[in-house]
């Protein structure tokens, strides 16, 4: 069984000069998104706290993505980067919402499969930032990133495998794949991480 998501689209060079060209806003978008991330989890066990087998996996996430949200911070405060006022809204995300199916199961699925989604594209994104930087501390820490949002993409899947036939986990995460494909080629590219 397959855990690790192949990503149908591939982020463009451009992605990468325009994070280069604008790092400090790269990094407060990239603290946004920490941020949203370990409240996404923790969404996943008030929204559904009969979900017994996957709880302590989703607390241990939200912690670990806590924990990269202060140390972006850290990286911030020594670069004198301040956090934005309010987190503009992720045109990335909304998307990918919309493409969320209804149903109570059904929703529950495409949410651990659109997290899963999140997580592997920000890895790819994360292993591009630490190829294109020079030696020192930003290129250490996306290459501690990378290897933790990849982990965190395959973890989603194995959730979803809990409650769901495999066939049907597969067959919507292509659906999806394809979908976050098409988000990604349509939206501008700026220095954010999606």
């Amino acid at each position: 069984m397959q855990f690790r998501i192949k990503l149908k689209v591939q982020t463009k060079r451009e992605w990468v000069e325009a994070v280069l060209a604008d790092f400090n806003a790269f990094l407060q978008d990239h603290a946004d998104c920490e941020r949203k991330a370990s409240a996404m989890a923790l969404s996943f066990v008030a929204k559904y706290p009969n979900r017994l087998e996957i709880i302590p996996e989703l607390i241990d996430t939200s912690v670990e993505e806590l924990e990269h949200f202060r140390d972006v911070y850290e990286i911030m405060q020594r670069r004198g980067i301040r956090l934005s006022h309010e987190i503009p809204q992720d045109l990335y995300m909304k998307k990918l919402l919309e493409t969320c199916r209804s149903g109570r199961e059904e929703r529950f699925m495409d949410r651990l499969l659109l997290a899963s989604l999140v997580e592997t594209r920000g890895a790819e994104r994360f292993k591009l930032l630490y190829e294109a930087l020079e030696e020192g501390e930003l290129k250490d820490f996306y290459h501690r990133l990378w290897a933790s949002e990849a982990r965190h993409g395959e973890i989603f899947v194995k959730m979803a495998l809990n409650y769901f036939d495999e066939p049907h986990v597969y067959d919507r995460l292509n659906e999806m794949n394809a979908e976050e494909g098409n988000i990604l080629d349509n939206l501008p590219i700026r220095p954010a991480l999606h």
